[in-house]
């Protein structure tokens, strides 16, 4: 329990909030729908930060949901970390072609991020959220 104590306690910084859901939502989220997976982000015995992924296996998509690390520990390079983590692991899913993630404008840091690994812009939502997308294989 002091782990999710500790997971709702992280913040990004001020001009950041209206980038990522508070992590509190998304652990609600993660237990209602069942599919997501929510991790906390360690650097040692440290946590520095919070993501969520899933996996859609009739649109044969993996989707990064959320990806988060605390104001105190930004720049050091555990987004990048995280990110290469996520991604093989939805890579290892034989039938996974395909990996989602997306940012709301502004967002530079994200954008830069996701960009690095290889995402493309793909659309805009309902929301005005940037959809990113990225090749893992071919369709069969």
């Amino acid at each position: 329990m002091d782990n999710f104590v500790e997971c709702i306690r992280l913040e990004v910084t001020e001009d950041q909030q209206g980038f990522v859901a508070k992590n509190v939502l998304s652990l609600a989220e993660a237990k209602a729908d069942g599919v997501s997976q929510p991790f906390a982000i360690y650097a040692d015995a440290q946590m520095v930060g919070f993501v969520m992924y899933d996996y859609e296996p009739k649109e044969h998509r993996g989707y990064i949901t959320r990806l988060m690390i605390d104001q105190r520990f930004q720049g050091n390079g555990y987004g990048q970390e995280a990110m290469r983590q996520v991604i093989g692991r939805l890579r290892a899913i034989p039938a996974c072609q395909e990996l989602q993630t997306g940012y709301m404008p502004g967002n530079d840091a994200a954008r830069h991020v996701y960009e690095s690994f290889g995402f493309e812009k793909a659309a805009v939502d309902d929301d005005g959220e940037i959809i990113l997308r990225m090749q893992v294989r071919p369709s069969t």
